[in-house]
């Protein structure tokens, strides 16, 4: 089959819209790309922000879990009174309700003024400021045995939070029983934690 300039004549009006359709075919696939590409972009975004939303939602309601707990946690220091002021005079009232129970033989004590504490390792403490009130005591005993005792009865009686550093024995004097007593010289503090926003 051949084909004549006067058959090209009468084809160039379907041979220009054949071209033409191939442009606009040619430019829509183009488009459709584009369009797909950019709306890939658009849901890869979304999902990453949703994904984060999901992780922020995830992180409130494990703090809102924390807080619950952190809040018991705190209440009960509170009632305990290690934070807040020093409770030096309940500390006084309380060593002395626990000497007329006669736990040990006789003890003699000293409350130092409150200082700053600094842990070792170091803490983080947040809005909080942690002090001490170094106390040493000087202790009458009969046997070992009655360190415990007293120290028990110090925790279980008494609001606070003692930290024992140590603890030292001695020989003492012996009894009218025939008895040898021991001395024991210790030393610790009242921990306590001031909230820094409190008034």
């Amino acid at each position: 089959m051949s084909f004549s300039a006067s058959d090209v004549a009468q084809i160039k009006w379907s041979l220009g819209a054949f071209l033409v359709s191939i442009g606009i075919a040619a430019w829509l696939i183009s488009f459709s790309e584009d369009y797909k590409h950019d709306a890939q972009k658009e849901r890869q975004s979304a999902q990453e922000q949703l994904s984060k939303a999901q992780a922020q939602l995830a992180t409130a309601q494990n703090d809102f879990e924390n807080m619950a707990t952190y809040k018991l946690e705190y209440e009960a220091l509170e009632t305990q009174k290690v934070i807040g002021n020093e409770q030096r005079l309940d500390w006084i009232e309380g060593l002395e309700k626990i000497r007329k129970q006669a736990v040990v033989l006789d003890f003699k004590y000293s409350i130092e003024p409150q200082q700053s504490y600094a842990p070792n390792p170091p803490l983080d403490a947040g809005n909080f400021a942690l002090n001490l009130s170094p106390m040493t005591l000087q202790i009458d005993l009969l046997h070992e045995e009655q360190i415990d005792r007293l120290f028990s009865a110090m925790m279980a009686q008494m609001e606070g939070w003692f930290i024992l550093d140590r603890c030292t024995l001695s020989a003492g004097e012996a009894q009218a029983s025939g008895l040898s007593s021991l001395k024991a010289d210790c030393a610790g503090g009242w921990f306590t934690m001031k909230n820094r926003s409190a008034p």
